[in-house]
């Protein structure tokens, strides 16, 4: 990837994550750690990759997003807001009563292709639109994005299997592996591990990344543009909390937001890394 290329990434992530935090500092609530470590895919995602249009979010060759941790819609309305599918004003009133941002995806919100938030049921709604556009010979991909914690779901693995059967090469799965969930470690509460092997032995083509590289991610992607006849896995390592210090690797960020004080340092902080990426 060319530096300036990657640069504006950068910058596009940071400026998510300055959403993430405003949203949630607003809200009183929300799940700021593991939307932050999502930030960079989500940057590259609307800003790099996908076939998107946010003055027709609904036409019918676009490409499809499902956040299958629907929790973090933080990550999701600031990458979409700031794509321009609708006012960066909207980030402050999540969560707020009769705002359209609500705590979870709602298909009602122009960019968002499913409602979520019950885990493990968004991949396999992406494997129905997956199927759909195999029926329909269409051009689209579906990607979805789930969380490490969230693969411990049954339903993940039925979906997995489906997936797998019917040969879903337009599917793209990206599991965010941060090693953190709402009560400890993956090792400490039901732990999923080895992911890789997983989804291999499903029937699923896997690619490992770093969620914090630009270069990384788009080795990744590139690799699961080539893949036929199989769906793919990739395994993203994240950190949580990404690009807020006292946020990172803190399983407390899960779901819990800034107080005043917080807030102050979290945007000071990520205003001083967006000025360095602009100097």
């Amino acid at each position: 990837m060319d530096l300036v290329t990657k640069k504006a990434l950068q910058k596009s992530a940071c400026k998510i994550r300055m959403g993430v935090i405003e949203g949630t500092y607003n809200a009183k609530s929300g799940h700021p750690g593991g939307s932050l470590s999502i930030s960079d895919l989500m940057a590259y995602l609307y800003f790099a990759k996908l076939h998107i249009d946010p003055n027709s979010p609904d036409m019918e060759d676009r490409d499809r997003l499902v956040l299958s941790k629907g929790h973090c819609a933080p990550a999701l309305y600031s990458a979409l807001s700031l794509r321009g599918f609708f006012s960066l004003d909207e980030l402050k009133s999540l969560r707020h009563i009769g705002s359209m941002l609500q705590g979870h995806p709602c298909i009602n919100i122009p960019g968002v292709d499913m409602s979520s938030g019950s885990l493990g049921q968004g991949i396999s709604a992406a494997c129905g639109m997956a199927l759909a556009g195999k029926l329909d010979d269409a051009d689209y991909k579906v990607y979805a994005v789930l969380g490490d914690g969230e693969i411990e779901e049954g339903q993940v693995w039925e979906a997995a299997m489906f997936a797998s059967h019917y040969k879903l090469d337009n599917l793209v799965a990206i599991v965010d592996y941060n090693g953190l969930q709402i009560d400890g470690t993956l090792s400490e509460v039901c732990s999923p591990e080895p992911i890789p092997e997983k989804f291999e032995a499903f029937g699923w083509h896997v690619i490992t990344m770093d969620a914090h590289d630009f270069d990384s991610i788009e080795n990744a992607f590139n690799e699961a543009e080539s893949v036929v006849g199989m769906p793919v896995a990739i395994i993203q390592k994240s950190v949580k909390g990404k690009g807020v210090s006292f946020m990172e690797n803190q399983v407390g960020w899960h779901g819990k937001a800034p107080n005043k004080d917080q807030y102050e340092q979290a945007m000071a902080e990520l205003q001083a890394q967006l000025k360095e990426l602009e100097d």
